[in-house]
């Protein structure tokens, strides 16, 4: 057969014979003629095999899912039945052989575009054959585009690449749960962050970002936490006050939000998704006005109910879907986290809410060699443990800061997805991996 062509470029061919590879998407069996869609990675195309094909009798054969290989001509559409605005809507493929390159049994549930209405459990259990249908794909697509145009943004300001390791010696966050594991019959641990790392990287490169896999076990089945995620993570020296970090951060999310819209103009319609709104510059208050905002008593932290609440009376107030929020209690965050020179019971950590949900975490770091050992006492840490990342700050580090985002947790309100799992891929939560733990458990849905 010939060589292959990518059915995204089909409309080049006009006239012409060519050989396509993908999978059969739809078959109508009609008597004498058989209809198909096929699709590879770049699209889809209406094929046909006449009466007079000498592939009918194969194509008579094929069920949905088959993976072939088609020879045919590529025809122009008779006028009445073009599909304008429809990937080769204008054309089809007259079908003259096909060679079956793997079988595919028959479908477990209906994978058509109308009638796809599985509930999220039944997806997880198959997501292998799930991950096909264009709903699906459509997420995966936008997030892949999330992920890359952060990778863009860092690489446009100067800053290096690297990646963090997975097991560590310590728990940098302090607060979260954490994984511990047997490595080599010594102690060691998943890591929740790659904080460390990215402070003590900065001290050679001064501007650093990792893509980075963390995990957090805190024994939590809510809709927007998941064990293991892709966490976008920066950091920066040499910086003024908190406030740089803060707007490097709002520019590296604008900067998603307009890849988002550009390349993904498609998958947004499919899903009915509408970009969350930026406005030329993102309200920030501290938390103890987010309280009093909210006629909420002095406390720690927002609460989920009152980020949400904060939210939309934000959106209500300045048409914005963003807030951040500062001046976090300094004893609620991690001993690294700067306090607030002229009021050092709260600190100079930052959080990023949109549309009730929290997509980004972070602030001034300490660059203080002995304002961090002082910390480290503080907060009841064995400084031998993590004597590498001091030792980055022993010897000079400038004043610098960071933040993280969540991959998942940014698909997942960009799209107005329910539940979290929708936006990974093979999540991890403590009820799955790949498989229930617990049998029949349903907390998903």
């Amino acid at each position: 057969m010939k060589e292959r062509t990518l059915i995204g470029e089909l409309g080049k061919h006009v006239g012409k014979t060519v050989s396509i590879s993908g999978w059969v998407n739809v078959r109508r069996d009609q008597g004498k003629m058989v209809f198909f869609d096929f699709r590879d990675r770049s699209g889809k195309v209406q094929g046909v095999t006449l009466s007079d094909s000498p592939a009918l009798e194969t194509a008579k054969t094929l069920r949905c899912e088959y993976v072939v290989r088609v020879e045919g001509v590529v025809n122009k559409r008779p006028e009445k039945n073009v599909h304008a605005g429809k990937q080769n809507g204008d054309i089809e493929l007259e079908i003259k052989q096909i060679q079956v390159l793997a079988e595919a049994e028959s479908l477990p549930f209906d994978m058509s575009e109308s009638g796809f209405n599985l509930d999220l459990t039944t997806q997880l259990d198959h997501r292998a054959l799930v991950l096909r249908h264009p709903r699906v794909r459509a997420i995966f697509k936008v997030q892949n585009v999330i992920i890359d145009s952060f990778r863009q943004f860092m690489q446009s300001q100067g800053f290096f690449e690297f990646q963090a390791p997975v097991i560590t010696p310590s728990v940098a966050e302090g607060g979260a749960e954490v994984f511990e594991v047997n490595y080599f019959d010594k102690k060691a641990y998943l890591t929740q962050s790659p904080q460390l790392y990215k402070q003590i990287v900065i001290t050679a490169f001064e501007r650093v970002f990792s893509v980075n896999k963390i995990f957090r076990a805190e024994p939590s089945a809510t809709t927007r936490h998941l064990t293991e995620v892709v966490s976008l993570d920066a950091e920066m020296g040499f910086i003024e006050s908190w406030k740089d970090v803060r707007d490097m951060s709002e520019d590296t999310i604008r900067w998603i939000l307009h890849k988002v819209q550009r390349l993904c103009a498609e998958e947004l319609t499919l899903l009915e998704a509408t970009l969350p709104v930026m406005t030329e510059k993102t309200p920030t208050i501290s938390l103890t006005e987010a309280l009093e905002k909210l006629g909420a008593p002095a406390d720690k932290d927002l609460n989920p109910e009152q980020e949400h609440r904060l939210c939309e009376l934000i959106k209500t107030e300045t048409g914005s879907d963003f807030v951040y929020v500062y001046g976090y209690p300094t004893r609620t965050k991690p001993f690294y986290v700067y306090p607030n020179p002229e009021n050092p019971e709260f600190n100079e950590g930052m959080d990023l809410l949109c549309r009730g949900v929290e997509w980004l975490s972070g602030g001034r770091r300490i660059n203080d060699y002995g304002q961090l050992l002082k910390h480290v006492k503080e907060w009841g840490m064995d400084p031998d443990k993590i004597s590498m990342f001091l030792e980055a700050f022993k010897y000079g580090a400038p004043p610098e800061g960071g933040f993280a985002l969540g991959a998942e947790r940014m698909t997942m309100q960009i799209l107005g997805l329910k539940n979290v799992r929708e936006a990974s891929m093979f999540p991890r939560d403590m009820n799955r991996i790949d498989t229930l733990l617990h049998g029949n458990d349903t907390s998903e849905n």
